[in-house]
């Protein structure tokens, strides 16, 4: 089956182009969409708590032995952790990209059973959980209530621990919720003075409850005996209430006197700790931070969370209200939007450039068809591939408008200008000019389409960007060749008439007299342009001259372009980070958090503010932290840079700035899901030597005060601090020996008075909460309560805590941090205005290179570990694509010279496309990046049509330089269309404003410049290479001329021949 075929049988190309139209509507439909495709590490979260102890005690008793069983687990990485003062600890596990987060969860949880031996009794009874998660948030969720609802903070957050927390698990997708504030416990609040006075210490409260607070299987009366009846005993099982473990029995004499709970403690129904104090819009709120697994629809997994909120709100008490804080859809959304603003632009006007050159309307319908067929029906390759809708691939398809209309423009405007030479039949001219466009059409294809093969095999985030945006431009390209092949000449044989009737005479009609006016102003632009031409054959020197400065060109703008994995955009939220001085009280940490949002709660940009004092978004719990999280107002309401999120973090930063205080730090969140919680740079200083925590510091201190120095710099910081005021407890052996206590007992006594000891379960609401004991709030407010409180030796007598225990007043750090097994602290930080985050990455590894002493280092992780590892890609993928087409245009021509000529223009246009994001100040970026290997094969492909004309023209008899001048001229129109809708298609783009406004400029600047640049010289550069290299190839190889089969062809080689046979009669006239 040929071409010929295709053209005959109108209605067969009609159905293959409606089967693959069908096909990709039927795939829109069941298509997930998202914001990126799964480009973040998996990652495993591991936490447990040990209570009561310090940063210290837990990162040597608990995260060591964790560490050193989970380190080397297949796939890994990267890992870290964090201890805190409270007992708590995480561990992040990241994992090599394409690693099945359910193996990787089961792999280290099996290496954490390893561990379970040497981990501390009280840690083993709370357990070790493993969670699939990331570690950036889609969702966060505010519960409050109105001022006149009466709701207090503790309530509403049990009602979401009681009602929506559960039911979020439950989604697919969901890796873990996290609620920034206190379950419901049982408090036993000991009274000191009461237990000395019964001769009791903590240890003894435990076991009581160990004895009494249980459930039994009791059994039943009657069972395999015979008897008519059975009866089931059934025991109380667990107190449930304040009252009933109030009567619990410590002792109990023959007298009938019992010594009750309640006797030497109070007990209430309170919360496990009391860390945070939450606000949204100054009223009672909690936050709830919602994480995804590893792999999952972000999209999906928050379009079923807002499905699950929209039940809840139906059941919710009156004053009670959900808000969303944050939400990754909506900046997906409107993104996606915007997005689909530009390609419906993008579609007009290619479709009005394709109808200026081909100034009729049934002609400019069969390239518009081609968009439509090339656009719906790479939605059906996207499903079988895997694919999502995403911002990539629509972005693809964005710059694939300007590319799928190429094939078509190719063969109408073959078929046109077989008709301006006088063809009477639409048909016959589609055959004919079929003949001659066919193989530039496959060979300029494939070569479009085989730019995108390496660059798919790549691994790592970088990879999957390149993958999915490629392989669908690619597709798209190739649906369209397939139209060109089909469809395109089916139609032109169909819908395109003769300028010439039957008897011989120009058709007179509004297109023919518009065709008439723009080929009399083109054929003077041709001539132009054919002068310019010959004007370069004749002088290869000046060629050579200009391919050589565009490559010195576009070597020093790469060199010095700013460069970034992906450009910051406006994600509609501010996070805000408040930190204060070491040891400063939850109240008076909530006291300066409030005065900070009186103070920005009326910026106009701000449409609701939640507050938690008690946990910092970098830093973590401690009651020296706190944070707002803000929702902004829609994009719609805030357009224009003085209303962005930058301008709003200004705002805030200047509103606050005579805060002293605290330090306060607004942040936006990160451009990607799975990277970390802000949009700058995370890196980690590793002290190798396992020295002093002080001496750590202060290289930290002399780091970050380099650091700050860079211009490059906006902000480095770290909530690290050593100085947090602290005791040292100190037993003294030799006064225990003679008092007959142990310094373990000494040691217990004052961790169930003072740090709080989980010690039972209680049932209430469907629910299994904590047993907590500890000495109420006013017996251990300062050490001199040690003389009060009192540990029981072996004579049965009580002797005072202080009598064993001495306590020296130190400083040391509320967190711990460990990053792949070295103590470590961590650092945040962001590029300053005019500078790329990878300006700030090479700022980082020159200061540490100048600073940091021997056996102290640093690490990337998240965003900018990803960037470090990408950053001399680019190079060497564009060098792997030039390689390619090169290969395939050797075996096309079947030499090794010609396809220079197509080689060495390329790198001309990939030069305007850095020099375009020069002049612009864009970053060389992921998006500029996938736009100059969609412009390397674009241009080539461009590039091709010339070369191959020229080759034919010089096959069928026609001198090297007449073959390039004849081929320039022929395919001026073609290429100029080419790239003027390339061009136009993405203006929308370049000049884009709003939500994703950086991503869509970068690549749309990059694809213009390059298309611009690339075209202007490939047309002069391209016809006087390809007389160099056949000269060149001739001298070697000799060709063998051919009768060409296309008669347009054959009439140029007569025309030139009639030229040359004047000029010489001239001659010779000028000579007799």
């Amino acid at each position: 089956m040929n071409i010929k075929t295709f053209i005959e049988r109108p209605v067969l190309s009609a159905v293959i182009s409606t089967v693959i139209v069908l096909a990709g509507l039927i795939a829109v439909k069941t298509l997930p969409v998202e914001q990126f495709p799964d480009i973040a590490p998996p990652t495993i979260m591991v936490m447990t708590s040990y209570p009561g102890a310090s940063a210290e005690t837990v990162q040597k008793s608990v995260i060591s032995p964790i560490e050193e069983a989970i380190n080397g687990v297949e796939n890994m990485d990267y890992m870290s952790s964090t201890a805190t003062n409270s007992g708590s600890v995480e561990i992040m596990v990241y994992f090599r990209q394409g690693t099945d987060p359910d193996m990787a969860a089961v792999n280290v949880q099996n290496r954490i059973s390893q561990a379970t031996g040497s981990l501390p009794a009280e840690v083993n009874q709370i357990g070790v959980t493993t969670v699939k998660r990331q570690n950036s948030m889609i969702k966060v969720l505010d519960l409050h209530a109105t001022p006149e609802s009466g709701y207090d903070t503790k309530f509403l957050a049990n009602y979401a621990d009681l009602n929506i927390e559960p039911q979020l698990k439950r989604i697919k997708g969901v890796g873990s919720v996290v609620l920034l504030s206190d379950k419901y416990a049982m408090r036993v609040w000991l009274n000191p003075a009461a237990m000395a006075h019964y001769h009791l210490i903590p240890s003894d409260i435990t076991g009581v409850l160990s004895e009494q607070n249980i459930e039994s299987a009791t059994g039943s009366f009657g069972e395999s005996s015979g008897s008519s009846f059975e009866y089931i005993m059934k025991y109380s099982g667990r107190k449930q209430t304040p009252e009933e473990f109030g009567e619990m029995v410590i002792n109990a004499l023959p007298t009938g006197e019992v010594l009750r709970l309640k006797d030497v403690a109070h007990i209430e129904l309170g919360t496990e700790s009391y860390g945070y104090k939450s606000t949204t819009d100054g009223h009672p709120g909690v936050e709830m931070l919602v994480f995804q697994v590893a792999g999952s629809n972000a999209t999906q997994v928050v379009n079923d969370i807002d499905a699950l909120i929209d039940e809840a709100r139906e059941t919710m008490p009156e004053g009670l209200m959900i808000d969303s804080m944050l939400s990754v859809n909506d900046f997906l959304y409107a993104s996606i939007k915007e997005v689909i603003k530009s390609l419906l632009l993008a579609i007009l006007l290619v479709v009005l450039v394709v109808y200026f050159f081909l100034q009729d309307f049934r002609a400019t319908l069969i390239p518009t068809v081609s968009i439509f067929v090339a656009i719906i029906g790479t939605f059906a390759f996207m499903a079988v591939a895997g694919f999502t809708i995403n911002l990539l691939t629509l972005f693809a398809l964005v710059l694939a408008i300007g590319t799928v209309v190429d094939n078509a423009i190719v063969v109408v405007e073959a078929v046109q200008a077989k008709l301006e030479i006088g063809y009477t039949s639409s048909l016959q001219a589609t055959k004919d000019a079929m003949g001659g466009i066919t193989s530039a059409i496959l060979t300029s294809t494939l070569v479009f389409m085989a730019v995108f093969i390496p660059v798919s095999m790549m691994g790592g985030t970088s990879g999957v960007f390149y993958t999915q945006f490629g392989i669908t431009m690619a597709v798209a390209v190739g649906i369209s060749a397939i139209n060109a092949l089909t469809l395109a000449p089916a139609l032109c044989a169909i819908l395109l008439k003769p300028y010439i009737n039957k008897d011989g005479e120009e058709v007179d009609s509004f297109s023919a007299r518009f065709r008439k006016k723009f080929t009399t102003v083109f054929d003077k632009i041709v001539d132009k342009y054919k002068n310019g031409v010959k004007f370069f054959i004749k002088r290869s020197y000046l060629v050579w001259t200009i391919v050589a400065g565009c490559i010195v060109l576009l070597v020093w703008l790469m060199s010095t372009t700013k460069t970034g994995l992906v450009p910051n955009e406006d994600m509609g939220n501010i996070m805000v980070e408040l930190q204060m001085a070491p040891g400063t009280s939850l109240q008076s940490t909530n006291d300066v958090l409030m005065k900070a949002y009186d103070r920005i709660k009326d910026i106009p940009e701000i449409e609701i503010t939640s507050t938690v004092s008690g946990y910092g978004l970098i830093s973590g719990s401690g009651s020296s932290y706190a944070s707002l999280t803000i929702k902004l107002t829609d994009w719609s309401k805030r357009k224009g840079k003085a209303h962005d999120v930058n301008a709003v973090i200004g705002k805030i930063m200047e509103r606050t700035a005579d805060i002293k205080e605290a330090t306060i730090i607004p942040m936006a969140p990160p451009m990607i899901n799975g990277y970390g919680m802000t949009n700058g740079f995370e890196m980690y200083l590793q002290d190798k030597t396992g020295g002093d925590v002080n001496t750590f510091f202060n290289i930290s201190q002399d780091f970050l005060s380099e650091l700050r120095k860079r211009p490059e710099i906006a902000e480095a910081y770290s909530s690290f601090n050593p100085n947090f005021p602290q005791y040292l407890v100190d037993v003294d052996p030799a006064k225990c020996k003679i008092a007959g206590v142990s310094p373990a007992t000494v040691l217990s006594t004052v961790a169930g008075y003072y740090g709080g000891q989980y010690i039972s379960n209680i049932n209430r609401f469907s629910r299994v909460y904590r047993v907590m004991i500890q000495a109420d709030p006013k017996y251990r407010m300062t050490p001199q309560t040690l003389d009060a409180t009192m540990v029981r030796v072996n004579s049965g007598e009580m002797a005072p805590l202080s009598q064993f225990v001495k306590l020296t007043k130190v400083y040391g750090p509320q967190t711990l941090t460990r990053f792949n097994m070295y103590n470590a602290i961590a650092v945040n930080g962001s590029a300053a205005d005019g500078y790329s985050s990878g300006d700030a990455i090479r700022a980082v590894k020159e200061v540490a290179a100048q600073t940091l002493p021997r056996n102290y280092g640093f690490e990337f992780s998240g965003l900018a570990r990803e960037e470090e590892r990408s950053s001399s890609n680019s190079l060497y993928i564009y060098l792997i694509c030039i390689v390619l087409i090169y290969l395939i245009l050797c075996a096309f021509y079947e030499s090794l010279l010609i396809p220079l000529a197509v080689i060495v223009s390329v790198p001309c246009g990939v030069m305007g496309s850095f020099l375009f994001a020069k002049l612009f100040g864009l970053e060389n970026n992921i998006y500029l990046q996938t736009g100059v290997i969609m412009l390397i094969g674009l241009l080539a492909k461009t590039a091709i049509l010339i070369t191959e004309y020229a080759s034919s023209r010089r096959k069928a008899g026609m001198s090297v330089k007449q073959a390039a001048i004849g081929a320039a001229k022929v395919r001026l129109r073609p290429i100029l269309m080419t790239a003027l809708t390339m061009v136009f298609g993405m203006i929308p783009m370049m000049f884009a404003s709003g939500v994703g406004a950086n991503g869509n400029s970068a690549l749309g600047t990059g694809a213009v410049g390059g298309m611009l640049m690339g075209t202007l010289i490939l047309l002069f550069l391209v016809p006087s290479l390809f007389v160099t290299f056949e000269n060149l190839e001739e001298r070697i190889k000799p060709i063998k001329f051919e009768k060409s089969a296309d008669s347009s062809i054959s009439e140029e080689i007569e025309d030139v021949r009639e030229m040359k046979r004047r000029k010489g009669e001239i001659d010779n006239t000028e000579r007799l």
